[in-house]
């Protein structure tokens, strides 16, 4: 199987990168802005190929008819496109739809897996959200994953593509540096600590709670969703809220007193950012996730299970 990685420069694209070259039934084409490496140590590195594209203009480039299946990466962040309007619309959105007719004129009825975001949702909600409800997003990010949300429906309606969006909860713990999301901090306040480093909680509040989903667990649902059947949910209505697990800013510092001792909390400061707390505020906090449970999908057990699975990482 050909898949195509974009924004595979970036954790989740060589997270997945990895576990497919470790598989030699994969060949793996990865593609970024800025030169992809080849995730070090897989067992097959003979089945990837590295390209530096930029979408926007040299998407069929990277798209050839070979391709079977495409995980489509790329973007900036949350933050990152609410400081900047028109970078956001651009990599967010133009360089999608370059991408989906690149992928219409030249293989026609490719999986196409578009990462979303439960930043498509905006207040008021329900307590607990529900696949009916419907996203109305109180940031840029939101707002452009919802407009390549519905492309995805569109191109696959017409049977373009075979698409299936994933609306992620937020990743954590993400290994490497802070990035330029709003919710960086919920990886930051596990990952500076155990590395002997200091974080800054941007909001006051311990009860604050964001649905989260570990790497480890995210990359399962991603593989699930190549073997999905593709009537598995209907034409035009192609998202689906990936499983994540319900936790408070307090949760969060248990588990890391639990894992990596007292003496880390030492190193947490909580101090509001006036910027950012309305964003993370009109995130949900709690899904049903029914229909993704229904077809496969997996979820975390714990978030100290989750910060216990990072720490061992470290080792390896």
């Amino acid at each position: 199987m050909h898949v195509l990685i974009t924004g595979a420069a970036g954790f989740i694209g060589q997270l997945l990168a990895k576990e497919l070259l470790n598989d030699p039934a994969y060949r793996v084409t990865l593609t970024d802005i800025h030169q992809p490496p080849i995730p070090a140590g897989v067992r097959y590195p003979q089945s990837a190929t590295a390209i530096k594209a930029d979408l926007l203009t040299g998407a069929r480039d990277v798209v050839n008819p070979s391709l079977d299946a495409v995980y489509a990466f790329h973007g900036i962040m949350s933050s990152g496109s609410e400081a900047n309007f028109d970078l956001g619309m651009s990599v967010n959105i133009d360089a999608t739809r370059n991408l989906l007719e690149a992928l219409r004129h030249t293989c026609p009825g490719v999986r196409v897996i578009y990462s979303s975001s439960q930043a498509v949702y905006g207040q008021p909600l329900p307590e607990i959200v529900t696949d009916s409800v419907i996203p109305t997003p109180e940031s840029s990010y939101g707002a452009e994953k919802i407009v390549c949300e519905t492309l995805v429906n569109e191109y696959t309606r017409r049977n373009f593509i075979t698409g299936f969006t994933l609306r992620f909860p937020t990743i954590s713990v993400r290994p490497g540096a802070p990035t330029a999301a709003a919710s960086s901090f919920l990886s930051g306040m596990i990952r500076e600590p155990l590395d002997g480093k200091k974080c800054v909680i941007p909001i006051e509040d311990r009860q604050f709670k964001s649905w989260l989903c570990s790497p480890k667990t995210l990359v399962e649902n991603l593989l699930l969703t190549l073997r999905l059947p593709a009537d598995s949910v209907p034409p035009h209505i192609r998202q689906i809220n990936v499983p994540g697990i319900c936790v408070t800013v307090q949760g969060m510092m248990d588990a890391l007193e639990a894992v990596g001792g007292a003496d880390k909390l030492a190193l947490l400061t909580e101090k509001e950012d006036p910027a950012l707390v309305p964003i993370l505020k009109s995130w949900p906090t709690q899904f049903d996730n029914t229909q993704a449970i229904s077809l496969g999908f997996k979820r975390d057990e714990s978030f100290e299970q989750t910060v216990r699975d990072y720490k061992e990482s470290l080792s390896q």
